[in-house]
């Protein structure tokens, strides 16, 4: 297996994959590396079924469909993808980098993007007695697949805009009860007038302020006990499933520890997406600078900005990206 590339793309998710499709453009070979077993990030891990109304071209695309779209369109340049592999160390060597991660294995480039999105997280758990024992087995931290919880009653726990938005997809199609801890809700303004006032029409219950307190259950999840923080009263539920939607941890993990400036736990880049290390770069999630924005869309521009830098770095040339109409398909396409 061949271990060199120019250029080594940290993550695979939207903005990974992005920057090896701009960086594929430029000529480059590129390899992914990535922990998850296929590329799309936590589209594809955590709500792949979920709409996503701000990427430009598209009114609304389901999270799964923009991956497979993202990687369809660098497919013809025939990237590498190393994945269920962490990045572990970058040491500089002749080629000028060597990448090892978690599988023992050691990669060359010539260049480096990380684009590792939020680093190493997991789900924020809320402490209910039965919590750890029963992950996987009816209680959850995502929905990949909507219809595995047709006509079920699923207790949803959290305040956010995942745990609003998934109780609005999945009261058509299971017995929804949402229980939030504060009574207002950190949601969209939107998503929580239309919950509050699918509450009143019956279509599903909101349980504010209230907090999960135990779940029960054998080989699966049978009940879930609840508690009104105003009263201190408890009632149990039947459930047969539990939805744990708080957010999630994160942290760098091992790319803090390449020589690279942090702010705040994350990545230093200048308007070339350069960090602080010379043929290293950086876009989406994992970067900050003054007036940085968290969209989707525009992680997509930092991807292309640090591709076309990276390419310059990389062949010595200038970074300008011409016009794809410009250049031939790949011969693949």
């Amino acid at each position: 297996m061949a271990t060199e590339t120019d250029l080594i793309v940290v993550g695979a998710g939207p903005t990974g994959l992005a920057a090896a499709f701009y960086a594929g453009m430029r000529g480059l070979s590129v390899r992914l590396v990535d922990p998850l077993p296929e590329p799309g990030g936590q589209l594809v891990a955590l709500y792949p079924e979920k709409y996503i109304y701000d990427v430009v071209g598209f009114p609304k695309i389901k999270a799964a469909d923009l991956a497979a779209r993202l990687v369809a369109q660098l497919d013809p340049f025939r990237p590498i993808y190393a994945m269920e592999e962490r990045a572990q160390e970058l040491l500089a060597s002749p080629e000028g980098f060597s990448l090892t991660t978690d599988r023992g294995h050691t990669y060359t480039a010539r260049a480096v993007i990380v684009t590792s999105g939020l680093g190493i997280f997991e789900p924020r758990r809320v402490g209910a007695d039965g919590e750890r024992e029963l992950e996987g087995r009816g209680l959850f931290y995502a929905v990949r697949h909507p219809e595995e919880f047709r006509s079920k009653r699923v207790l949803i726990v959290g305040g956010g805009d995942s745990a609003v938005d998934w109780a609005l997809m999945l009261k058509n199609v299971a017995r929804v009860t949402l229980v939030h801890r504060r009574r207002t809700f950190r949601a969209h303004e939107k998503s929580v007038g239309e919950l509050l006032e699918a509450a009143r029409r019956g279509e599903l219950a909101v349980k504010t302020p209230y907090a999960l307190k135990a779940v029960r259950g054998d080989d699966w999840v049978h009940e879930a006990t609840i508690e009104d923080l105003g009263s201190g009263t408890r009632e149990t539920l039947p459930v047969d499933a539990v939805l744990v939607l708080a957010g999630f941890l994160t942290k760098p993990g091992p790319i803090a520890n390449w020589g690279l400036a942090m702010e705040g736990g994350k990545i230093a880049v200048n308007t070339r997406m350069e960090t602080s290390r010379p043929g290293v770069y950086a876009a989406g999630d994992a970067v900050t600078y003054p007036g940085k924005l968290k969209l989707i869309q525009v992680n997509f521009g930092e991807a292309a900005t640090a591709a076309n830098h990276a390419a310059a770095y990389v062949t010595g040339g200038k970074a300008y990206p011409g016009h794809s109409s410009d250049r031939p398909a790949p011969a693949s396409v």
